[in-house]
């Protein structure tokens, strides 16, 4: 995306993170760079703010407001009809907007977030032109829990006080058959890799006896060339691929909209949606057993979005995109 002239394409968003941006120390030039519009664009924007205002360069405590009170007011209504929403929200999705914005308007992060922003556009930047081959070569590796029974994470629900046992704030619970099961997993341009069901914590130890007998052995049969990929966790910067010579594809923090792995997990997740498990061995034999029954056109599928998925990603600064 080439740099606009002026400020004329920013969004209410992109303003208020500006502001907050500057507020935390980001120069004109690093905010200019960030958001895609000059440094007069910037100068010019803040001044004006200033003017309206006066609070660019103050320092107030708190969070800004990202809500009316209309908005609140539908908050709190959705929360009444289903109180097991994850957070408030309506229908339209209008949380993921309020999220988005939260977190952008974040004075103790937005330094950090906007860094890794930037690193994930440039990184976009770089492999924008890749082709098919180029990414062919890549051995997409993540981790991933699936539950033996129900959905993934906590279930919080929103009540008014006193109402602690009514039937409607109630939820289900489990006693039989409850857990998860924590797999490590790999594809390439070749197909379907490795699925390896991981015992106990995933700490660098465990990691590291992945990587000698699940990752090393695909990736030699890949292909010369071949580049193995994997997040920035603290346990995954292990001296033992450096040891071995491995291809480690950079890799920017808190990217997943660029790693098809996640879309991998979903299609993994669908298939044994309805398939309940009594243990962890039983749920692990469903997991492998779909797995590899994953055709190569949901590969392909997924290799051949990798330039949209940089273009989204450049296109969104750096923040959240549809994938």
């Amino acid at each position: 995306m080439g740099r606009t002239f002026g400020n004329k394409n920013l969004t209410d968003n992109d303003k208020r993170a500006i502001v907050v941006g500057r507020q935390n120390g980001l120069t004109m030039m690093t905010l200019a760079g960030m958001f895609g519009v000059t440094k007069a664009g910037i100068s010019q924007f803040l001044k004006r703010q200033k003017a309206q205002d006066g609070s660019t360069n103050s320092q107030r405590t708190g969070r800004p407001r990202v809500t009316d009170r209309n908005d609140d007011r539908n908050i709190l209504k959705t929360s009444r009809t289903n109180p097991r929403l994850t957070a408030p929200c309506d229908q339209t999705g209008s949380f993921l907007e309020f999220a988005i914005s939260a977190i952008r308007l974040d004075r103790e992060t937005t330094s950090e977030c906007c860094w890794n922003h930037g690193k994930t556009v440039k990184w976009a930047k770089e492999h924008l032109n890749w082709t098919r081959q180029d990414w062919n070569k890549i051995l997409w590796s993540d981790e991933s829990k699936f539950l033996l029974f129900g959905s993934d994470g906590i279930q919080w629900v929103r009540r008014p006080i006193g109402s602690r046992y009514h039937p409607k704030y109630q939820l289900p619970t489990v006693k039989h058959g409850g857990g998860s099961c924590m797999v490590w997993g790999a594809f390439s341009g070749s197909g379907i890799g490795p699925l390896h069901r991981v015992n106990g914590i995933m700490d660098k130890h465990v990691y590291k006896d992945i990587l000698q007998n699940q990752m090393l052995p695909h990736l030699r049969a890949t292909g010369r060339g071949s580049v193995y990929q994997q997040d920035n966790d603290p346990k995954h910067t292990s001296l033992f691929v450096k040891s071995r010579r491995v291809n480690v594809m950079g890799w920017p923090s808190q990217s997943p909209d660029l790693n098809p792995i996640e879309h991998l997990w979903e299609e993994l997740e669908r298939r044994c949606a309805n398939k309940r498990a009594k243990n962890c061995n039983e749920k692990f034999a469903q997991l492998l057993s779909e797995w590899n029954q994953i055709p190569m056109s949901t590969i392909d599928t997924l290799l051949n979005s990798m330039q949209r998925r940089c273009q989204a990603v450049i296109d969104a600064r750096g923040f959240a995109t549809k994938y």
